[in-house]
Parts: structure tokens; C-alpha cells; sequence
């Protein structure tokens, strides 16, 4: 599993929308064309999070990188070796590092196209159940769709997984000038991504949707306009969510180049 394939798999594992569209499959679209030319460079392009101060063990291998273009195999064998056998099966598509880069910029819209991901969506369907006799809420039987996902996230190692990133963030950073942007860096935006999606909001309660006949939406405003990624956080459940936020908040530590604050112990129960 890779840098940037682990953050879009655990994500992606809650699915392609909150608003779920049985029987529907949503029109097929490329990736998003290049940004415009015509707005002026930034003055400075020196990258807020340069990749070389991320915390990760030396890479052993000296061969040379593949191009882009040959590079899916790459991809395929890292998914392999960090998250097992059924965390490549997860895998769809060609030009996957292209897409990876694609998907993570989009996670902070409003909407991502389904063409985009570079991973399944997760098997069966979106079903909720009935808290109070009239609200809806996502039912726990989901949690068995999202079960693969967590698993490669847990599986993955953080250490190796961000020593794989930094020998191979060549590629990446190549995939995000061809996305657009030439004068700025990829690490930032996973960074800044990271950022996005570790400030989900964690409700108290499993939040209530509304709608009917498989389309649903969270009722309160606040949670309905969040980004598309956290929206897909938020669909894991607060167990998977937590799990989720704890490896993400690791990967943000290693790439910035920071290490990990050691955890609090818990209050003993007896305290007070």
C-alpha cells in the first residue's frame, strides 16, 4: 500500500458519496484537465513541506525509478507487500499513481467522480435503520463492506510505507505537474489534505439522514457541508473513523518530518 494509495483507500472505504444512488453509476469522466495558464506564477515555489525532511528509514534499493507510464506495477507490488494479497485486489484501473495524485486533490470538493478513484468502491449497498422509530441513521451492517479497507490500513506500516513514498515521490510530484501544477508541490497538498481530513468533526451521536429510496443526506447543515472526504470519514463509523484518524495523524507526522507525541496515558477509573 503507498503514500498516497493508503489515504485514498481508508477514505474510500466509506464510499463514493454520502448521497447514495442505487442501481445509478455515476457518467464516466477523465481526469481533471490541467489548470489554466493565464493566472501568474507564485513568486516563491519552494515547497512549505519538502519531501527530503520526512521522518522515514532509508530506502535499501538503488535501482532507477520506472517512468509514470510503467509505474502501475510499482504500485501493485507496494500494495502487496504493506497490505497483503486482498489489498491489491482493491486496485482498478491503470495510471495509478496519476489517479491516487487525482483523488487526493479532490477530496477537500464537494463532489469525486467515480472514474477518478483508483480502488473498487466497496461492495453492496449503503443501508441505514431507524433510531428513534422516524430518523434514519447508517446502520452497523456497513461496517462489514468497510472491513477491507481498515484491514489495509492496519496491516501497513507507517515507517516503511513512508521510506516507499519518499524514494518514490518522483512520480508523484511528476503526476501533479501533469495535473496542473507546476508551480507548487504534491507533499504540500497531502499535507494540507491530511489537515483536512483530520479536523472531520466526531458527533456525539450517529448523526440522522434524511431522504428515501437509497439517497440519502445527513439532516444537520453543518455535516452535509463538509468535503467529500470527510464525508467518506464520517461513513466509516466512529470506531473505524478513530482507527482511521490515528494512522493518518502518524502519516502526517512522517512526511513533515515531525515525530509522533507519545500517547496519554488514560485517567484510571477509580481517579477523582
Amino acid at each position: 500500500m503507498t503514500m498516497g494509495l493508503l489515504v485514498v483507500v481508508v477514505v474510500a472505504g466509506g464510499g463514493y458519496y454520502l448521497v447514495t444512488h442505487r442501481g445509478h453509476k455515476p457518467a464516466p469522466e477523465n481526469l481533471p484537465a490541467p489548470a489554466a495558464s493565464t493566472a501568474p506564477a507564485p513568486v516563491s515555489t519552494a515547497p512549505q513541506h519538502p519531501i527530503s525532511q520526512a521522518v522515514a528509514p532509508a530506502s535499501a534499493s538503488t535501482a532507477p525509478l520506472p517512468s509514470l507510464d510503467d509505474s502501475d506495477s510499482l504500485v501493485h507490488e507496494a500494495a502487496t507487500r504493506f497490505g497483503g494479497d486482498k489489498a491489491a485486489d482493491l486496485l482498478t484501473g491503470k495510471a495509478l499513481i496519476p489517479h491516487i495524485v487525482a483523488t487526493i486533490n479532490a477530496l477537500p470538493g464537494r463532489r469525486l467522480p467515480a472514474s477518478v478513484l483508483p480502488v473498487h468502491a466497496p461492495r453492496g449497498h449503503f443501508t441505514v435503520t431507524q433510531a428513534d422509530g422516524s430518523s434514519a441513521v447508517m446502520a452497523p451492517t456497513n461496517a462489514a463492506r468497510y472491513a477491507p479497507y481498515v484491514d489495509a490500513l492496519e496491516k501497513a506500516d507507517t515507517d516503511q510505507l513512508v521510506a516507499w513514498y519518499v524514494r518514490n515521490y518522483p512520480l508523484f510530484e511528476e503526476a501533479w505537474r501533469q495535473l496542473g501544477y507546476p508551480q507548487k508541490h504534491f507533499n504540500d497538498r497531502l499535507v494540507q489534505v491530511l489537515d483536512l481530513l483530520l479536523a472531520t468533526p466526531d458527533p456525539a451521536q450517529p448523526p440522522y439522514l434524511e431522504g428515501a429510496a437509497g439517497v440519502y443526506r445527513f439532516q444537520n447543515p453543518q455535516l452535509e457541508n463538509l468535503a467529500v472526504g470527510q464525508k467518506m470519514l464520517l461513513r466509516l463509523g466512529p470506531a473505524r473513523e478513530a482507527k482511521v484518524k490515528a494512522k493518518l495523524r502518524a502519516i502526517r507526522a512522517a512526511v513533515t518530518g515531525q515525530q509522533m507525541p507519545a500517547t496519554e496515558p488514560a485517567p484510571s477509573a477509580s481517579a477523582g
